[in-house]
């Protein structure tokens, strides 16, 4: 682990691997609340998400020796979700065979080094909106499990009545915005078992029969992707969203917590950024076979990066501790949405943070992003939003005679972006 080479010890680096599972231990609630909506089992979600998370960063540590955790990414589970299955109405069985073909190829891209192009041909403010606009999308998500936010035949959406659960919801969120504010680790699970405990409390909730099992069943979604479904010429535009809202989530965290971590050379290239890529793209199909959208890389990462953690035996206490969290299915079992829901904000309210990196002050880059985020979020479909954000930006960039500015890749990407939204 070259913990000498990398100015850090033992008690240090196990210290940092619980900090970054415990800043992201809320995806064993929020991910499989989400994915459940589609009709797959919950407890079986539970556990695999517990099983994917715990392989794929302790895979990281082992094999890139980095301090980066991965779990099935918060976004893509909402366009897993709510887009390809509620949305187009595409079978969630076909949907893991379309998140095997993505991770298929983006782990070709970034093999092949095509990744590469494609990454520099999406200018830097479009990256940012994709963030933005599935932060709104994902706090709109929390705000609907909460109950603050309804639907309305008049108005499309409205405020919801100041329910007993809803107020619960309400709480959890204010506990966790105060422990943010005050910088306390695990701050989101803190405020999921706050919602939780005063659900018990109240009688919305009842305690499961046991509290512990080694009775771990993934049976009712593992290995029931359909493959050949998803090879269906309709589907390739969801093939290729997903694959690019991967890549790009996956390269934005990987950049920003490798300069934290210091895995840059002396030019500032990240040293580790293909075995990371590879890493998180093979998660990707392993995670399909087991029943689950997307594994990724996860900005919580600098929880422990900040907390001194410097090589992989940081992830691999992240991974062991996601080992751990299969025993106590049953108690994750019964945690209500209303008290997941805030959660859900919280991570918006991050990735939102992301609007302030996006140039306003030229309409040819400013339109485009804005574009984005907005379709992203009234769509309720995040490829959607992409394929409009790319076409305006081709556009805009013929009429301002900007040919320069449009890389081969991105007239590539417009193309696709246009066939998509016409089939």
């Amino acid at each position: 682990m070259q913990l000498v080479d990398k100015n850090t010890n033992v008690k240090t680096e196990v210290l940092a691997g619980v900090t970054t599972f415990l800043t992201m231990a809320y995806i064993m609630f929020a991910h499989p609340e989400i994915l459940s909506s589609t009709g797959m089992d919950r407890n079986a979600l539970i556990a695999v998400t517990c099983i994917a998370a715990a392989v794929a960063t302790i895979a990281t540590g082992l094999i890139s020796n980095t301090p980066i955790a991965m779990a099935p990414g918060m976004g893509m589970n909402a366009y897993f979700a709510y887009s390809i299955v509620l949305g187009d109405k595409v079978a969630w069985p076909t949907a893991l065979g379309i998140v095997f073909l993505a991770g298929s190829l983006f782990f070709l891209l970034t093999v092949i080094g095509i990744r590469k192009k494609l990454v520099e041909a999406v200018p830097h403010s479009l990256i940012y909106a994709i963030s933005v606009g599935i932060g709104l999308f994902i706090t709109f998500m929390g705000l609907t499990y909460i109950g603050v936010v309804v639907g309305s035949k008049a108005t499309l959406v409205t405020a919801g009545e100041m329910t007993p659960t809803v107020i619960i919801g309400l709480v959890s969120l204010l506990v966790m915005l105060i422990l943010s504010y005050k910088n306390i680790k695990g701050s989101l699970i803190i405020g999921i078992l706050v919602g939780t405990l005063l659900a018990i409390i109240f009688g919305y909730v009842e305690l499961p029969s046991k509290w512990v099992s080694l009775n771990i069943d993934i049976s009712p979604i593992a290995f029931k992707l359909d493959i050949v479904g998803a090879l269906k010429g309709s589907l390739f535009g969801l093939i290729f969203a997903l694959m690019f809202i991967d890549m790009f989530d996956s390269i934005g965290t990987v950049v920003a917590c490798s300069y934290k971590a210091g895995i840059v050379d002396k030019e500032g290239n990240i040293t580790k950024i293909d075995q990371l890529l590879s890493i998180d793209a093979m998660a990707t199909v392993l995670g399909s076979f087991l029943g689950t959208s997307p594994t990724t890389s996860y900005i919580e990462s600098g929880a422990g990066i900040e907390q001194g953690g410097r090589t992989g035996l940081t992830s691999v206490v992240t991974g062991i501790l996601f080992l751990f969290g299969l025993i106590f299915i049953p108690i994750i079992g019964i945690v209500p949405g209303y008290a997941t829901g805030p959660a859900l904000v919280m991570v918006g309210l991050y990735m939102m943070k992301e609007v302030t990196r996006i140039n306003f002050s030229q309409l040819d880059e400013a339109f485009p992003a804005f574009i984005i985020v907005v379709m992203i979020a009234l769509s309720y479909s995040i490829s959607t939003g992409l394929a409009f954000g790319f076409i305006s930006f081709t556009i805009l960039k013929i009429v301002a005679r900007k040919f320069s500015e449009i890389k081969p890749a991105m007239w590539i990407i417009a193309i696709l972006s246009v066939l998509f939204l016409v089939l």
